[in-house]
């Protein structure tokens, strides 16, 4: 029987484990410790820029494409603005003169346009009303 060939088997395993063993407590550990990265979750102050312009990047863009608005509609909205931008204007000018006094009613029918003027208690009241529409607009100017 050739029992030496086990023996010599044995031998190689376990000098084997010994080795193992051995370099194991050669091997250092260290600890883990985990830094939050969100400066509201205890991370570091500095990382609070970075993790917002990262967070807008990936937000979608709510923006329209210039190139996809139509000039003509543009113009029209601009002209509009300036129109009533003049008739404004033109009105306190006409009922105020320099000398703004915003104490008195008064009722202005002004193209597709009402605009009432109504003092309060809280304030001053202009009131926009589009004639074809019946929308309204209520700006209130409080007392100064």
């Amino acid at each position: 029987m050739k029992r030496p060939r086990l023996t010599s088997l044995a031998l190689g395993a376990g000098a084997i484990a010994i080795a193992l063993t051995a370099s194991a407590d050669a091997a250092a550990a260290q600890q883990f410790v985990y830094r939050p990265t969100n400066p509201a979750f205890g991370g570091n102050p500095l990382n609070q820029q970075w993790l917002l312009s990262t967070a807008e990047a990936q937000r979608p863009s709510d923006t329209t494409d210039l190139f996809s608005r139509d000039p003509l509609a543009d113009f029209q909205d601009g002209l509009q603005r300036q129109v009533l931008s003049a008739i404004s204007r033109e009105l306190v000018t006409n009922r105020f003169g320099d000398d703004l006094d915003l104490t008195q009613e008064g009722r202005y029918d002004i193209g597709g346009f009402v605009v009432d003027i109504l003092p309060g208690l809280n304030g001053v009241d202009i009131k926009v009303i589009n004639s074809l529409t019946g929308d309204q607009t209520t700006v209130t100017i409080p007392h100064g």
